[in-house]
């Protein structure tokens, strides 16, 4: 099989914590001749597999350098602490950052969350993922701030999670090289936005069906004016039976009289 003979394919790159899913399942419906391969890459080599074009496009976590990307954010994650079920925060809905003031908190060295100053009292070595910091946290030795996906991501029946107010969040984006915006990068864009499939913008929209009639009004039928002014089937037009049939003569139009009545 030559190269001109190997049919067009999609690589979508995508971080931890980024359920595909859905988009996959609409692509797979929309380009079934177009198969969609998924690369998964953690979130600090991201970029770096779009640029080097291990990717056709991907789900980032902003930032990204738009110098030679193109992002388009999607959605705002909510931070959560991720605690063992025993613990005091696990009584409680939500926490603030001061109140992990004494704590010991994780900081893993793929934290995906932009911090000025991490809460609570650091670890003596920062874990090197955060898969391993979420084992750590299940040992008692620590404390875990991630957005909500990792922790659902990392989800063990010992450890439970709450919302932080006021820690930083992740954004998700959908992210591809910009001088690589090819016709099925465009479509996938399009599946991500919520166009449907007779969108303008896509490629697979159908053409737009021409209009009948003139300036853009529907030509009539011949007949169609008749047929408003025909009476419908069974009913009579004219006055009551005994009156007869509007313009027949009355009862001469061939149909039965009536008994006449008896004079008291």
């Amino acid at each position: 099989m030559t190269g001109s003979d190997v049919p067009p394919s999609f690589r979508l790159a995508y971080v931890p914590g980024v359920t595909p899913t859905k988009w996959v399942r609409v692509w797979n419906e929309r380009r079934p001749e177009t198969p969609l391969t998924l690369v998964a890459v953690s979130a600090a080599e991201a970029s770096d597999v779009l640029r080097g074009r291990g990717a056709d496009a991907g789900f980032v976590r902003l930032p990204v350098d738009r110098t030679d990307l193109s992002a388009i954010p999607l959605y705002t994650e909510t931070t959560v602490v991720v605690v063992p079920k025993d613990h005091i925060v696990a009584a409680v809905d939500e926490v603030s950052a001061e109140d992990l003031a004494d704590e010991i908190v994780l900081h893993p060295l793929d934290d995906t969350l932009d911090w000025e100053r991490p809460p609570g009292r650091p670890a003596n070595e920062r874990p090197a993922t955060t898969a391993d910091a979420v084992e750590l946290v299940a040992a008692g030795i620590g404390l875990l701030v991630v957005p909500q996906s990792l922790a659902r991501l990392h989800h063990r029946k010992d450890l439970t999670y709450r919302p932080v107010t006021d820690a930083p969040q992740s954004r998700v984006a959908l992210s591809w090289p910009e001088e690589e915006t090819t016709d099925l990068v465009e479509d996938f864009i399009g599946i991500v936005r919520g166009r449907t499939v007779n969108s303008s913008r896509g490629r697979t929209a159908t053409p737009a069906q021409p209009k009948q009639g003139k300036q853009g009004k529907q030509t009539k039928r011949p007949g169609a004016g008749d047929a408003r002014r025909k009476p419908a089937a069974g009913k009579s037009t004219g006055k009551s039976p005994r009156g007869g049939s509007a313009g027949s003569g009355g009862p001469k139009g061939g149909g039965k009289r009536g008994k006449p009545r008896r004079r008291p």
